[in-house]
């Protein structure tokens, strides 16, 4: 999806907080086609990665959904949130486009975006995450991760 900033000559990425695209969906989030919804649409999505016992998992407090498919992780639109250090080292070693944090002010993907955490200032290569908690003027950012990304169309 090319948000409105487009036609001004700025290009911000629109990512799908584990797939969620129109608000908070505990019950279908990380859910794989609900991923696969969100990038049907046109937006990124960020995951929640799990390896547990060399088999990967979405879920956000736990492993829930396996993951059949391993080539899935490789689609360049997917923000690989991992879990645990297994998911972290796993995702690095494929080439998988990943990151870790906790409650970080910022941390910098295998890609080298800067993911910020909500409420934190930004540039062009700045995602700001869940911009809606604090009203987050985006201006600037390269890109949104929220649960209410159509916002940002």
């Amino acid at each position: 999806i090319i948000c409105p900033l487009y036609f001004i000559g700025i290009y911000m990425r629109l990512i799908a907080h584990r797939g969620n695209t129109f608000g908070v969906n505990r019950t279908d989030e990380n859910k794989p086609d609900y991923i696969l919804a969100a990038l049907e649409q046109g937006y990124d999505c960020e995951i929640d990665l799990w390896l547990i016992n060399n088999e990967f998992y979405l879920g956000h407090d736990e492993p829930q959904y396996l993951l059949e498919q391993w080539s899935f992780l490789k689609d360049n639109r997917l923000w690989c949130h991992a879990k645990n250090y297994d998911a972290l080292r796993a995702g690095l070693n494929m080439g998988v486009h990943c990151f870790w944090h906790q409650e970080d002010d910022y941390t910098v993907t295998s890609q080298g975006w800067i993911w910020a955490y909500p409420n934190k200032p930004g540039s062009k290569r700045t995602i700001a995450v869940m911009p809606e908690l604090h009203n987050t003027d985006v201006a600037g950012f390269a890109g949104v991760c929220s649960d209410y990304v159509s916002n940002y169309d």
